[in-house]
């Protein structure tokens, strides 16, 4: 389960066969209106704003005004979206690909605290407070990025004040998470934690099945460090589970045998 690409200030080296592509590698942006936008296009954006803002659906006026400010640009695999000194003058998510929170440790490695798959908020906080991004953001695989400017959204949610409160819950429920997250970190054992870090992740094989599976994306020692634990730990707790029957590996797959057995150890019963 151990990848084999260790990101590094910026830049991916990789022990496959194939090239890597450096923080140097051209960002492209998208927003220029060279071509009409494709509709298979236009209802990708609509599910990564409605996936980020939650229920209901925007309304087609919302939904273009939002796009109408948005900067999107693809950013390459390795490459910083932004950095922890950086001002911050617009909130920020990622439409398409992962995105690895974190710093830069000591010797140049790259310090997980916190993995986004999107379409997900990479910063939406300190904008506002006219504040510098709390963390670095490394593209883990290539992304599509989108920025919404601070002055231009403020002058829409005074016109909106729906889309005011929307912006309000998707901030609140990302504070909400965050707290979870750091309660479980302060106050569960190694084996709740992985426990709960796969239930957040586990997808159903069939409708009405008690099993699941977890498609693996990231290192062991990567995961060990958002749980705060080391990897040897994160290692026994796998084995343990996986005599207990709770759950299998095979490479990067994580087959939960019984999720409602796993959701008990992830509350530490």
């Amino acid at each position: 389960m151990d990848h084999s690409t260790e990101i590094r200030s910026g830049t991916v080296f990789a022990d496959r066969p194939g090239r890597a592509t450096g923080a140097r590698s051209r960002v492209v942006d998208l927003s220029a209106p060279t071509r009409a936008q494709p509709a298979s296009e236009t209802l990708q954006e609509a599910r990564a704003w409605n996936a980020l803002l939650g229920e209901p659906p925007l309304s087609t006026a919302e939904l273009a005004a939002l796009t109408a400010m948005a900067r999107t640009r693809v950013v390459p695999r390795g490459a910083h979206v932004f950095r922890h000194d950086e001002p911050a003058r617009s909130l920020v998510f990622v439409r398409e690909g992962d995105v690895a929170l974190g710093y830069v440790a000591e010797g140049g490695s790259f310090h997980v605290e916190r993995p986004v798959r999107g379409p997900g908020w990479l910063d939406q906080s300190a904008a506002w407070i006219n504040g510098e991004h709390a963390v670095d953001a490394l593209a883990a695989t290539p992304l599509v990025v989108v920025e919404l400017p601070r002055d231009e959204l403020r002058a829409l949610l005074d016109r909106c004040p729906e889309l005011a409160r929307r912006l309000i819950a998707s901030l609140a429920r990302e504070v909400q998470s965050l707290a979870v997250n750091t309660h479980s970190l302060m106050h569960k054992a190694a084996p709740a934690r992985f426990a709960q870090w796969l239930v957040e992740r586990c997808q159903p094989q069939a409708e009405g099945e008690r099993a699941g599976v977890v498609r693996i994306g990231e290192r062991k020692r990567d995961i060990a460090s958002q749980l705060a634990i080391t990897p040897e730990t994160l290692s026994r707790v796998m084995r343990s589970l996986t005599r207990q029957g709770v759950i299998s590996v095979a490479g990067y797959t994580v087959q939960v045998a019984d999720v409602e057995a796993l959701k008990r150890v992830a509350e530490g019963a």
